[in-house]
């Protein structure tokens, strides 16, 4: 798998920013629309549990305007299953979610929780909602989401992105054995948490990759160049990889 590698723009923190002072401002869908005619490919936004960013009432304007695919993210919780199925996004990341945590600190056990998770991707499906597993680059969890049937994996790049040197090197290589295995079994891979630009060449440059998915960074970064220079940017860095 070669070609153009999509660039999906996660939405979460310009809600962040809203939510820190209450009111409306800044709307996360009004940057998703401009991330949109910067070059992203597709919006990604996690509902979590606690609404401590995104809002029931986001997705909803998300599913009206946007006019590239939505990726919700989600908990695998029957609250949230009810939440897709009714407004029946393009895609949903299935995500580990503990509400002690700033941010999504790794990868789902899909091995581990293979029972719990099933009826949830059937489900999913049967709705014709594009089904995706965020997992860490590793065999075990590859295998797990081929025995779920879940058509795509997500990749957590959080320990490439924090590693230096010969970690890094590692790091790297778990991503492109891991996008590898996905391929050969089918199952298309994608990959994000961390990247930026000093580090999201060497995974863009994986052939088998499809999507990259980056939020945290290019929303920070937009405070210095706005959100359509830190996108168009981004998507510059992984159109030179490849």
């Amino acid at each position: 798998m070669t070609g153009h590698l999509r660039l999906g723009v996660n939405i979460d923190h310009v809600a962040t920013i809203r939510n820190a002072r209450g009111g409306e401002h800044p709307d996360p869908v009004k940057a998703a629309l401009i991330a949109a005619d910067a070059g992203a490919d597709g919006i990604t936004a996690h509902l979590r549990e606690d609404r401590r960013h995104i809002r029931d009432e986001d997705i909803a304007a998300l599913m009206e305007q946007l006019h590239i695919p939505l990726n919700l993210e989600m908990a695998a919780t029957d609250e949230m299953l009810g939440i897709a199925l009714r407004h029946k996004p393009h895609a949903a990341c299935i995500v580990p979610e503990k509400r002690e945590e700033r941010t999504t600190e790794g990868g789902l056990d899909a091995a581990g929780q293979h029972n719990r998770l099933s009826d949830f991707v059937g489900q999913l499906k049967n709705a014709n909602i594009r089904v995706s597993l965020f997992i860490e680059p590793d065999a075990r969890q590859v295998e797990a989401a081929i025995h779920l049937g879940a058509p795509v994996v997500e990749f957590h790049t959080g320990h490439y992105a924090h590693a230096e040197g010969e970690e890094r090197t590692t790091e790297l290589k778990r991503i492109a054995d891991a996008a590898a295995l996905a391929v050969k079994n089918g199952i298309e891979p994608h990959a994000g948490h961390g990247l930026t630009f000093d580090n999201v060449v060497p995974v863009a440059a994986i052939p088998q990759l499809a999507e990259l998915n980056i939020g945290h960074f290019l929303i920070g970064e937009a405070i210095f160049c706005g959100l359509e220079g830190s996108i168009m940017r981004m998507r510059e860095l992984m159109d030179e990889a490849r």
